[in-house]
This record gives C-alpha cells, structure tokens and sequence, in this order.
C-alpha cells in the first residue's frame, strides 16, 4: 500500500468511526423511536393495510401513470436485497455472534417507522417527468425545508455513493462468486454484466421497473425456499437457535461468539447497511409510484424494511448458526453462507449461492443506477449528463469486477453515513407535514373511502408539484 493509500485509509477509517459509532447509530435509532411515536406505530397497526395497498395498479391522473405499487417496492427491494443480505448478515454472525441477529430485528422493526416518513414526504413532493414522476430526499430539501443547497449535497451523496461505489462492490461480489462456483475468468464477468446492465439502464425506468418486478419475486422465492427447508429439516434446533440469540444479544452467552457490546454494534450496522431506512435511498423509488395518497407507498416502503430483514437476513442467520461448524469455521462473509448452506443442501449450494448472489446483487445494481438517475435529473436536466453518469456506471461495473476494492467498501460505509445525517436532519425537520398527511389519510378510511389526495388537504402545504397543483398550473397557462 503506497503512502497516498495509507493516508486515504486512515481518513476515511476515521471518518467512520466519528459517523457511525458517535453519531449516525444514535441518530437513527434515535429518529427511528421518533417516529415510532408520532405516527402511533404505524409499522404494527398498519401492518396489514401494507399488504392490500401493494397490490394497487398505478393510478393515471393527468396523463401521468408512474409505476405501481410493486414495481416501486421492486426497484427499493433491488437495491436493499443485495450482498448485505448474505455476505453482510455472514460478517456481523461471524463477529458479532447470534445476538447480533436481535439487534438487526430491533433496528429494522423501529426503522419502519422511518422508512414510511421518509417515502411518504418522497411521495408529496415528487414531479412529474418524461417516464412517469421521480422524486426523494432532494427534492423535499428543496420544496419543503427551502434548502436547495442541501438538495444539492445530497443529490452528489447519493450518485457517488450508490450509482458508482456500490454498484463497484455489487460487481465485484457477483465476480468473486461466479470464480469461486464455475472457475470464470473475472474479466468474461464483467463484460457480461456491463453489456446486461447497459440494455438495462439505456431502456429507462418503465424497464428497470419491469426487469426489478421479475427478478425481485424470482430470486426472493428460491432463496426463501432454501431458508425454509433449512429451518423445517431442522425445527427441532429452532427453539435453542432463538434463545442462543436472546441471550447472546443481552450477553448471557458471550463465549458462544461476540460480547453483548459486539452482538449490539454489529447489529445495528450491518442491519442499517441492508435495510436502508432512514439513508434517504428508497425514497427515490417511492417517489416514482404513481398512487392516489402519498400513504400508501410510504406503507408499501414500510414493509420493504421488514421484507429485506425479517425475512431475508433472518433467513441467511438461521442457516448460518445452525451450521454446526458456525464457531469453528475460518471463512467469513460469503464463503461462510456458501459453506453454511452447502452443509445443509449439499455441494450443490455452491453454484446456488453463486447464482443467488448474481441476482441479488445484479438486482441491487439496477436500482443503485436508478437512485443516481433521478438526483442527476435533479442536479440539471441534461441528455449529456446523463449519458455521462451511465457509462461511468458501466465503468465502475468493469471496475468492480476486476479490482480487490476494501478501501471502496470504506468509503461507502462513509459517503453513505453522510448520506443518512443529511437525511435524518430534514425528514426531522419535516415531521408535522407526514403526520398531516399520514392523519388525512386515516380520516378517509375511517369514512369508508379509498383515500385520495389533495394538496389543498393539508393546511399550509406549498411546493407541491403533483396532487391537484399541476391542474391549477394549466389553468394559469
């Protein structure tokens, strides 16, 4: 490592260090109880209202249809599901111990609350486009708090982070799994997933939406299918398996693997890098749905959280700690959930996890391109730019493939922790505007209606580019 490295290292070691274990941990669960209590837990009194709202067709409302309800829960699930959910959960066992596995659960559950502020506010202040609407954090700085610096900041935030690091890590993952399973050169790899990604990214995001809602259920499935018969062939294991991780979480257990103190930190961080609530990324899928109440898609993004970690990470930890050489293995992060599950199914789950990864991941691809997208819409509506941003997509694509890239995952870990403190800041800020608008709705339904909104609804709403604003527009033309 050259000296230019080594100094790069330490800064971004440091800023981590300051972001996450000083700041960013206490402001999301901090923002997270927050919310919790002032939409009256929303994430458990709601719970089922999230599963008939998914199922809504887009709404068309002046020329304008957007995606719908799943494909929007799609494009937020290609982007959560990725390898945090299997390499990231395989970490956090591995060092944290079991217990980790509680304080993802916990994270997630009050990171619902902030996941449906955050998507909801996405929703009010979304704007009409060429494809349908786009919409998210930046814009709601803008409109609402009156920020467009801070628009701006975090539009820069977002595109480097998801649009070019992570799709690197995502790459790079995918390329390392399909050696590791068919012995393919990286390079073949790579080519391979810039000429997908490039047929993709090129066709907008009627396809990115349309690819996501294919390859999301497909690759859920199979791997809940897995999850499942790991946990059935061995549900005489279950009950130990959920005190080990009770106990272990509040340091009864410690020798069994991780301190209360590693269980609780570990958690937490791997739980917030896999659900992503509060980090202000899903709100630009959000934003892209084409519903009648900005409610229901921040309800629809709500169980988003609890899908990618209740269900998704919980899986990949049940079958890592019922690997009965979980202590004594030496691999970490995928190998562990390779060598994990082939204990299980038999070497087969070699090339399984291989494909799996390739899908979670080239899925997570499609929507981090799509998060960078609609903020350099924001930034300057440019054909150029935007050409610009897609080939260094596919650059970093190549990139990710080839390159052994720790400092780029450091890096992340810090682009996306500023991320999450500019975002928390404003969807704080803007509180009373959710709860204005989460109240209309839950007035509607308590009258027996399918909740529609109006700007003119909530008092002292302005900035509004959608909801009835844009009819007001024409008639002033």
């Amino acid at each position: 490592m050259s000296m230019i490295e080594e100094i790069l290292n330490k800064i971004v070691e440091w800023g981590n260090l300051i972001l996450w274990d000083y700041v960013l941990i206490y402001l999301l669960i901090g923002a997270g109880l927050f919310f919790t209590l002032r939409t009256k837990f929303i994430q458990f009194r709601l719970f089922g209202e999230m599963f008939k709202v998914i199922r809504e067709e887009a709404v068309e409302q002046s020329g304008k249809r957007g995606t719908n309800a799943f494909q929007a829960f799609s494009i937020s699930i290609a982007s959560r599901v990725g390898t945090g959910n299997l390499a990231g959960v395989a970490l956090a066992v591995a060092i944290g111990g079991p217990g980790a596995v509680f304080w993802m659960w916990v994270v997630a559950l009050i990171g619902m609350a902030t996941a449906f502020v955050e998507s909801t506010l996405a929703q009010v202040y979304k704007v009409p486009d060429r494809d349908g609407f786009r919409g998210g954090p930046a814009y709601y700085m803008e409109k609402a708090l009156g920020q467009k610096w801070m628009g701006i900041l975090f539009s820069i935030l977002i595109t480097i982070t998801f649009g070019f690091v992570f799709n690197a890590v995502q790459a790079n993952t995918i390329s390392g799994a399909v050696d590791e399973a068919f012995n393919v050169d990286p390079i073949w790899t790579g080519i391979i997933l810039v000429v997908l990604a490039a047929i993709i990214i090129f066709g907008g995001i009627k396809r990115i939406a349309s690819i996501a809602g294919v390859i999301v259920p497909f690759m859920a499935i199979i791997y809940i299918v897995v999850g499942l018969y790991v946990m059935i062939t061995n549900i005489t294991a279950l009950p130990d398996v959920f005190m080990m991780i009770i106990k272990n979480a509040f340091g009864l257990e410690e020798a069994i693997g991780g301190t209360m103190g590693a269980a609780m930190m570990y958690g937490i961080k791997r739980g917030l890098f896999s659900n992503e609530a509060g980090m202000g990324s899903a709100p630009n899928a959000a934003a892209s749905a084409g519903v009648n109440h900005p409610v229901k898609q921040g309800l629809v993004q709500s169980l988003a959280v609890f899908f990618d970690t209740i269900v998704i990470c919980s899986i990949t930890a049940f079958i890592i700690v019922l690997y009965d050489g979980f202590y004594q293995a030496s691999e970490d992060g995928i190998q562990l959930t390779q060598v994990a599950v082939s204990s299980h199914v038999g070497e087969w789950a070699s090339i399984f996890v291989a494909i799996t990864i390739f899908l979670f991941a080239f899925s997570s691809v499609i929507g981090n391109y799509y998060y960078g997208e609609t903020n350099i819409a924001y930034l300057r509506e440019s054909k150029t730019l935007l050409t610009i941003y897609r080939l260094i997509v596919l650059a970093m694509v190549m990139f990710g493939s080839l390159a052994s890239i720790q400092i780029v995952w450091s890096m992340a870990d810090l682009f996306m922790a500023m991320m999450a403190v500019v975002n928390l800041v404003a969807i704080l800020f803007l509180t009373k505007i959710t709860i204005n608008v989460l109240n209309d709705y839950i007035s509607q339904k308590k009258e027996g209606k399918d909740p529609v909104f109006h700007y003119k609804n909530i008092k002292g709403l302005k900035n509004v580019s959608w909801w009835g604003a844009q009819d007001n527009q024409k008639g002033t033309k």
